[in-house]
């Protein structure tokens, strides 16, 4: 994946968000809370799910895998653009830039097939409560955590086969605080038409077909309830808020990245801080404030901590 033998291009510069100090300012202080915050948030729901028996289950096994990736989202582009928001010149290596876009791709494949896992569990858990853990079996779990590195890895790698040795010779200024794949492949020294058409292929109707999916398995799971009690359709609506939420906090950017011909500058950017910054936080936050049983976990698992350390 070393495009530098086919290009004269060695770095791409970041134009970066503002070019007001004052507002670069604000921006540095709210990234670095609501990355310490996200980092921290999704932690302590991988470390509750493992140490807490209660929380043992398909639902919250998915869960803490999602706060994993979350700590990726997190982590692929935030600490540079808090970085370079101390710098004059915010630039990034070829090869740093294509480890981004190849980290992002395969994070948001993996996270795109455990939304759809976690789906699954909610259809199964509402709709076969007597077959629960009979269909959501330790094996079905480990299939759907597989898969999503698969499709994950698979997804980055089929792009970036087309991309990574294109001719870069000038510009590399990239207009954005991070590398991305539609950005990238316009910079090339040759005619790109195809593979945007590619990009979009593969990322724009992939996300546009599973945002689809899930919301449809979303309105049966509500419909397949509502037909038996009303009482059962507004306790589903209330398991399933939290999931919807995240689903459209995910798929929405991801939709408007790659789908959209011609996008605003400034509504890119916007949101693109939401979706690396924002959302990782987020998405903690809905399913601890959401889930009751969640919350009477953490609290244990914070006694548990607590009292560990009065005895050491």
């Amino acid at each position: 994946m070393d495009g530098k033998n086919y290009s004269v291009v060695s770095e791409f510069v970041f134009l970066g968000l503002t070019n007001s100090w004052e507002i670069q300012l604000l921006i540095l202080v709210f990234s670095s809370m609501t990355y310490m915050g996200s980092m921290m948030g999704n932690s302590f729901i991988i470390i509750t799910v493992i140490f807490d028996s209660h929380l043992h289950s398909p639902m919250y096994f998915l869960l803490a895998n999602l706060s994993f990736i979350d700590l990726g989202v997190s982590s692929v582009t935030s600490p540079k653009m808090i970085y370079d928001l101390f710098r004059k010149h915010k630039a990034i290596s070829f090869s740093g830039c294509v480890t981004q876009i190849f980290f992002i791709h395969v994070i948001g494949g993996v996270e795109m097939v455990l939304l759809i896992a976690m789906a699954f569990d909610r259809y199964v858990a509402i709709c076969k409560p007597l077959h629960y853990l009979t269909i959501m079996n330790p094996r079905m779990c480990i299939f759907f955590l597989v898969t999503a590195w698969i499709v994950g890895l698979l997804h980055s790698l089929v792009q970036l086969a087309f991309v990574v040795n294109l001719p870069f010779c000038g510009p590399n200024v990239i207009d954005s605080f991070y590398c991305d794949l539609p950005r990238f492949i316009k910079l090339a020294c040759t005619d790109s038409s195809q593979l945007e058409f590619m990009v979009t292929a593969n990322s724009g109707f992939i996300s546009v077909g599973s945002f689809i999916i899930l919301i449809i398995s979303y309105i049966i799971i509500i419909l397949t309830v509502q037909k038996h009690s009303s009482v059962g359709s507004s306790k589903a609506l209330s398991t399933l808020s939290a999931h919807i939420t995240v689903v459209v906090l995910f798929f929405g950017p991801l939709i408007f990245f790659y789908t959209w011909p011609s996008p605003s500058t400034h509504l890119d950017k916007f949101l693109a801080i939401f979706d690396a910054v924002l959302t990782p936080l987020l998405n903690p936050i809905i399913y601890t404030f959401r889930n009751q049983e969640m919350k009477v976990a953490m609290k244990r698992v914070c006694r548990q901590l607590i009292n560990y350390r009065k005895i050491s």
